[in-house]
C-alpha cells in the first residue's frame, strides 16, 4: 500500500490560483482583440518595460545579434540543434502517406500535410529558454511548415541575444521581442502588424499556458503545458544525493513546479528530506527550488515495483526518471508520462537542452491522453477517397440502405444518384 511521507498542495488550492489566472488572461485577450497593436504595446510596457519602435527584429537587427554571440555559444547551439533536427527527421521518416485498394475499385488514402503557419513562444523571464527555439521552431521547419514566426520576451529591457541567435538558426521567418499573453494572443488573432497563424506552440508560465487554453479552437495548439513536473522512481540501488539533485534541478523552474519521489526503499524515503535541505544551502537557485519543494514536493513509499507503476501512472507527470536496478521494467509497463529517462546515466536536463528529444511535454495529467511536441503535431493527417464507376454502384447500394436506416434521405439521394447514373453503364 502506498504511504505518503510528504504531500504537496491539494488540487483545490491549485484550482483557486488557476481561477485568478483565467480571469486575468481573459481580459488581456479581449483587450488585444479590440485594440490590436496599441493594446499589445500597452501590455508590453506594463509587464516587460519594453516598447521599441517595432517589436519585429529586422534583418539588420538579427545580423547585429549574430555578430555579438560568442563562438562557443554558437558551437553549443549548433550541436544542440543538430541533435534535435536529427531525431525530428527520423520521426518524420516514420510517418508515411498511404493509399490502399480496400475493395475492387475503392481507393482510400491519407496525406500528412504540414500546417501552413505556426507561432512559437520562447519563454524568457527569470531564465532565457534558448532550447525552446530548437524544440519548436526547428521541429516545425523539419515538418515542412512554410511560415514559422516566434516571440520571446526582452531580458531586463534588452534583446536576449543568445535566444534570438538560436531562433534565427532554427529557421524562424519572423522574430518578435514580445512576451507573455500579449505575444500568444497577437500571434493567434493577429494585429495591424502581425499576421495571425494557424497554430501556436511552446511552453511558458501559468499565464501563457492559460492563454493557449483560451485561444484553442481559434488556433491549434501543441498541448497544455503548465508548470514543470518531475518524478523520480527509485529503489534501494539509488541514493539520496542523485535523487535530490535531479528533483531540485527541475524544481528551480518555478515555485509552482511539482516534484515527487516514488520509492520501494524506506531508507531513501527517510533520507531524502535531509539531503534536499543540504543541497539547498549551496544551490544558486535555492530561492525558487526551496519554495517549489516545500509547497509541491511529494514522497511516496511503495511496497513493490508494480505499485510504483500504479502510483506513477496516477501522477502522469511530465518527466519521469527511473533510477532502479531494471529501468526497462518501467519502459515496458508505464503508460502515463511525457518523457522517460532510463537509468542514472541520463537525466531530465539532457532532454531539456540537448540530447534530441523534445522538451515541450504534457503536464497536469495530460500525459493520460497525449504525448509531447514532435514533428507529427505540425502535420494534419487528411484522408481522401477515389472510387471507380463499378465500385460506386456497390458502395452506393449499401449507402442507400444505411442512410435510410438513419433517416438521412438527402444523404440517401447522393448515393442513389450514383447508383442510377453509373449502374446504367454496366
Amino acid at each position: 500500500m502506498a504511504t505518503f511521507i510528504k504531500k504537496g498542495k491539494s488540487e483545490q488550492e491549485i484550482q483557486e490560483v488557476d481561477t485568478k489566472v483565467q480571469e486575468a488572461v481573459s481580459g488581456i485577450i479581449k483587450n488585444i482583440e479590440e485594440n490590436g497593436d496599441s493594446a499589445v504595446r500597452e501590455l508590453s510596457e506594463k509587464f516587460d518595460k519594453w516598447s521599441p519602435e517595432s517589436f519585429r527584429l529586422s534583418e539588420e537587427d538579427i545580423q547585429k545579434v549574430i555578430e555579438s554571440v560568442p563562438e562557443q555559444v554558437k558551437e553549443d547551439i549548433k550541436f544542440a540543434q543538430e541533435q534535435i533536427k536529427n531525431f525530428a527527421e527520423h520521426q518524420k521518416d516514420s510517418i508515411k502517406d498511404i493509399e490502399v485498394e480496400t475493395r475492387p475499385g475503392v481507393f482510400l488514402g491519407h496525406k500528412n500535410i504540414p500546417v501552413n503557419s505556426v507561432g512559437c513562444y520562447i519563454p524568457g523571464g527569470r531564465y532565457p529558454m534558448v532550447a525552446s527555439s530548437h524544440m519548436s521552431i526547428l521541429t516545425a521547419k523539419v515538418a515542412g511548415v512554410k511560415r514559422v514566426i516566434a516571440c520571446t520576451p526582452p531580458a531586463q529591457g534588452e534583446i536576449p541575444v543568445s535566444t534570438v541567435y538560436a531562433m534565427h538558426m532554427a529557421g524562424a521567418d519572423e522574430i518578435y521581442i514580445l512576451g507573455g499573453v500579449q505575444a500568444m494572443t497577437a500571434m493567434s488573432v493577429g494585429t495591424e502588424t502581425i499576421d495571425p497563424v494557424d497554430m501556436i506552440v511552446g511552453p511558458g508560465n501559468a499565464f501563457v499556458a492559460e492563454a493557449k487554453r483560451q485561444l484553442y479552437g481559434r488556433v491549434g495548439i501543441d498541448l497544455f503545458a503548465g508548470p514543470t513536473e518531475t518524478l523520480v522512481i527509485a529503489d534501494e540501488t539509488s541514493d539520496a544525493e542523485i535523487v535530490a539533485t535531479d528533483l531540485l534541478g527541475q524544481a528551480e523552474h518555478g515555485p509552482t513546479s511539482p516534484s515527487a519521489l516514488i520509492t520501494t526503499s524506506r531508507k531513501l524515503a527517510e533520507e531524502l528530506e535531509d539531503e534536499i535541505q543540504r543541497q539547498l544551502k549551496v544551490l544558486p537557485t535555492a530561492d525558487v527550488a526551496e519554495v517549489a519543494w516545500r509547497d509541491n514536493g511529494t514522497i511516496i513509499l511503495v511496497d513493490s515495483l508494480e505499485e510504483a507503476v500504479v502510483e506513477a501512472d496516477k501522477l502522469a507527470y511530465e518527466h519521469v526518471e527511473v533510477l532502479t536496478e531494471d529501468p526497462n521494467y518501467f519502459l515496458e509497463n508505464l503508460t502515463n508520462f511525457g518523457g522517460l529517462f532510463l537509468g542514472p546515466e541520463t537525466n531530465v536536463a539532457y532532454g531539456d537542452k540537448v540530447i534530441g528529444t523534445n522538451h515541450t511535454l504534457p503536464t497536469k495529467k495530460a500525459a493520460r491522453y497525449t504525448g509531447g511536441l514532435w514533428v507529427g503535431k505540425f502535420l494534419k493527417n487528411c484522408t481522401y477517397q477515389r472510387v471507380t464507376p463499378e465500385a460506386t454502384v456497390e458502395i452506393g447500394e449499401y449507402a442507400e440502405r444505411l442512410c435510410e436506416l438513419e433517416g438521412f434521405m438527402g444523404h440517401k439521394e447522393q448515393a442513389s444518384l450514383r447508383v442510377r447514373r453509373y449502374g446504367k453503364k454496366q
